[in-house]
């Protein structure tokens, strides 16, 4: 039985990666971090300001930030001085 030779196939599309850096990224200078930090700051978006400075305060990824929940912050209406807080693969675990 003979083989057949198919013609090369070219992509009609450049891949999506092609040219773009991929992998870890450099981290946040100071004077990035609080230009970022300034803009919730002005328009008294409480919220975000708040994520914004656990994030960097915890180095959590996002996926482990949007588990907590407030009550896990916050004690009596006041903002807890210490949280500890433990990464794992498939589940952030809160402990006071």
């Amino acid at each position: 039985m003979p083989r057949v030779q198919l013609p090369a196939v070219t992509p009609k599309r450049k891949a999506w990666k092609k040219g773009r850096i991929i992998g870890q990224k450099r981290p946040l200078l100071p004077k990035q971090v609080w230009a970022i930090r300034a803009r919730p700051e002005l328009t008294r978006n409480l919220r975000e300001l708040a994520l914004f400075n656990v994030a960097i305060d915890s180095k959590l990824r996002g996926c482990d930030l949007v588990k907590l929940a407030v009550t896990d912050l916050v004690k009596d209406d006041r903002v807890r001085e210490r949280v500890s807080v433990i990464q794992s693969k498939n589940q952030a675990t809160r402990s006071n």
